[in-house]
C-alpha cells in the first residue's frame, strides 16, 4: 500500500473532487477488487474519504464507529441498512447513525463522498464497529 505522500489534516485544506475522482476510477485498485478508495481527511474525529465502485462493486455489511454521510458524485449506488434500502444518485446524500450496519452495491459504477465523525475516545457508541466505514 503506498504511503501519503500529502496532508490529510491542516487548517485549511482544498481538495479536487474531479482530479480524485480520476485518479480511482483509473485505478488498479477499481479493476483487481472492484472497489478503490482514498482518504481525503483525516484530522481528529473527522475522517473523509473518496470511494469508488466498479460495475457491479460491492462492500459487505459493516459498521462505522462514528455517525456517516454519503454523498453520490456520479453513477449510483443501493445503500441498505436497517431493512431498508435506498437508491442514491448524484447530488443525494445519507446520514447514518453509529454503529448502524449497512452496506453498500453499485450496478453500474459510482463515485461517492463518505464522511465519518468518530467519537472521542471513551464515548464510542455501544455497538462494536468492524472499521471505519
Amino acid at each position: 500500500m503506498p504511503s501519503i505522500s500529502r496532508p490529510l489534516a491542516d487548517d485549511v485544506l482544498r481538495v479536487v473532487l474531479e482530479d480524485e475522482s480520476t485518479r480511482l476510477i483509473e485505478s488498479d485498485a477499481l479493476v483487481r477488487g472492484g472497489r478503490s478508495a482514498r482518504t481525503l481527511v483525516k484530522d481528529g474525529p473527522l475522517r473523509v474519504a473518496l470511494t469508488a465502485l466498479g460495475a457491479g462493486g460491492h462492500l459487505a455489511p459493516h459498521r462505522a464507529l462514528g455517525p456517516i454521510t454519503v454523498h453520490v458524485l456520479s453513477g449510483s449506488i443501493r445503500f441498505r441498512a436497517k431493512g431498508d434500502e435506498w437508491v442514491l444518485e448524484p447530488g443525494e446524500l445519507l446520514s447514518l447513525g453509529a454503529g448502524v450496519e449497512h452496506e453498500v452495491i453499485s450496478e453500474s459504477g459510482a463515485v461517492f463522498l463518505l464522511t465519518v465523525a468518530i467519537a472521542p475516545a471513551g464515548r464510542e457508541p455501544s455497538v462494536q464497529a468492524d472499521e471505519a466505514a
